[in-house]
């Protein structure tokens, strides 16, 4: 078993506006949190399934060209390999976890 003190963890910001805490990892997912103030990941692909939820504000994710707003609460989930961009939808910053399985390298950037 692991615990993880808010101290031990780090803060990046991969790009303008966005701030990801690696919260914890293990042998077979990782756990993210975000803080999207503002600005859009690029359009990325990872080896990595994605799955995230906004507790606070709304997040675009544009998956074939298709715009898909995940409001407060709702769960969303990105396969493996699929290329997507995500983002702050709002006015307000939107704040929750993502989830990674394989486990995501922290730090990493919007291509990775």
């Amino acid at each position: 078993m692991d615990i993880v003190s808010s101290d031990d963890r780090e803060t990046v910001e991969p790009f303008e506006g966005a701030f990801v805490t690696q919260v914890v990892a293990g042998e077979r997912m990782s756990v993210q949190h975000f803080r999207a103030e503002g600005g859009l990941a690029p359009e990325h692909s990872h080896e990595h399934e994605e799955v995230g939820c906004p507790l606070e504000g709304t997040l675009m994710i544009a998956v074939d060209g298709e715009e898909h707003m995940v409001e407060t609460g709702e769960v969303y989930r990105v396969p493996s390999s699929v290329p997507h961009a995500i983002g702050n939808a709002g006015d307000e910053p939107a704040v929750g976890i993502m989830i990674f399985s394989p486990p995501r390298p922290f730090h990493w950037t919007a291509s990775d």
